[in-house]
């Protein structure tokens, strides 16, 4: 008997606790959509990559090149001057790899100029959005446009505006 009671009392303070936990949703991509930094910063990161590819691809049509030109010279080549070309040849693809890699590696230059650029602005939005949960009460905020296990939420929970508002940017 004891131990039903036990239960009892857990289940009810369980669901007592769970009732009164506020949450609310926003979508990030709508808010950054809003936002015009970002979309200034995705401007000037299209740019930097555009200008970083044609320089990669510059490079590599260099290399391509000079593996055609061996292909048609390779007949009228020593063995010395072919492996002479060969090594050139390997060592554009190389400067090729090491190029791209510096522009667009995991530690490269479109990774830095993402960080410098985007981080404050997520800076921002996060600091947003905190603010209007600590205002509105919610203990959590979900982001809909990440989550892809919300089936369905209410508008009336979605706090997106309440954000950008607090931004500066009204909807």
């Amino acid at each position: 008997m004891k131990k039903i009671i036990l239960a009892l009392f857990v289940v009810l303070m369980g669901a007592g606790m769970m009732s009164a936990q506020k949450f609310a949703l926003v979508d990030m991509e709508y808010i950054l959509r809003n936002v015009p930094a970002y979309e200034m910063a995705n401007e000037q990161l299209n740019q930097f990559s555009q200008r970083w590819e044609k320089e990669v691809n510059e490079l590599s049509k260099e290399a391509e090149t000079m593996y055609k030109n061996y292909q048609s010279d390779m007949v009228f080549l020593t063995d010395d001057q072919k492996k002479k070309r060969e090594e050139e040849i390997v060592a554009k693809e190389k400067e090729v790899t090491d190029l791209r890699y510096k522009y667009f590696g995991p530690e490269g230059e479109l990774f830095k100029k993402r960080q410098s650029l985007m981080k404050p602005i997520q800076e921002d939005v996060y600091n947003a959005v905190k603010a209007v949960a600590e205002e509105k009460g919610y203990q959590t905020i979900f982001d809909r446009a990440s989550s892809q296990s919300i089936v369905f939420a209410s508008p009336r929970i979605d706090v997106s505006n309440e954000v950008l508002a607090k931004l500066g940017y009204s909807k």
